[in-house]
């Protein structure tokens, strides 16, 4: 649809919306102070629609501009659960739509205790601990992850995570390539 387009339906969009709330175009102009001339125009299209006039009639309407003009509607913004992936004994959920890049899961481990066997991968990984605990093994360190907290590291580094033993775990993982890092902005605390 052009501009053109666009403009050529506001003008019986704003009529049907006056004679909806039963309102002349005499009330319409004490309440906007346009002129009744103007408004006529306006609605029979011989007068361009602009930002001056459009916001004093979408004001006294009490409606969202939008609605006057027509904006298309918003698209939905949920990430629809694909098929879960089971593997390596959990089922990942993806959160992400295009191949390659950053990707994200929502993760389930079972309640299990398994001897740790770390590996090592191209990579950069972010974990976030959604419930239950999570046993992360980095290198040297051997941790236990609750929720609320998170662990970033690079996967050159031997590691491997899974259940405590002690219940199921529910953590979000963002995984990317070599050297493709989370950005976390986060104000400091004042003392």
């Amino acid at each position: 649809m052009t501009t053109d387009d666009v403009l050529a339906e506001v003008g019986p969009r704003l009529r049907r919306i006056r004679k909806e709330r039963e309102v002349t175009l005499a009330a319409l102009s004490e309440a906007t102070g346009i002129s009744v001339s103007t408004l006529s125009r306006l609605e029979s299209g011989l007068r361009k629609p602009s930002l001056e006039l459009l916001l004093p009639i979408a004001q006294a309407h009490q409606v969202p501009l939008d609605e006057l003009v027509g904006a298309p509607p918003v698209g939905d913004p949920r990430i629809r659960a694909s098929e879960p992936i089971r593997r390596y004994g959990r089922t990942h959920w993806p959160l992400t739509r295009q191949p390659g890049g950053l990707q994200a899961y929502k993760v389930l481990e079972p309640e299990r205790r398994l001897a740790p066997e770390p590996r090592t991968h191209e990579g950069y990984e972010w974990l976030y601990v959604l419930s239950g605990k999570l046993r992360l093994v980095l290198g040297e360190h051997d941790v236990v992850l609750a929720a609320g907290e998170a662990a970033e590291f690079d996967t050159r580094v031997p590691h491997w995570f899974g259940s405590t033993g002690e219940g199921p775990v529910e953590f979000l993982s963002l995984f990317g390539p070599q050297g493709e890092r989370m950005h976390v902005r986060a104000r400091p605390r004042r003392s």
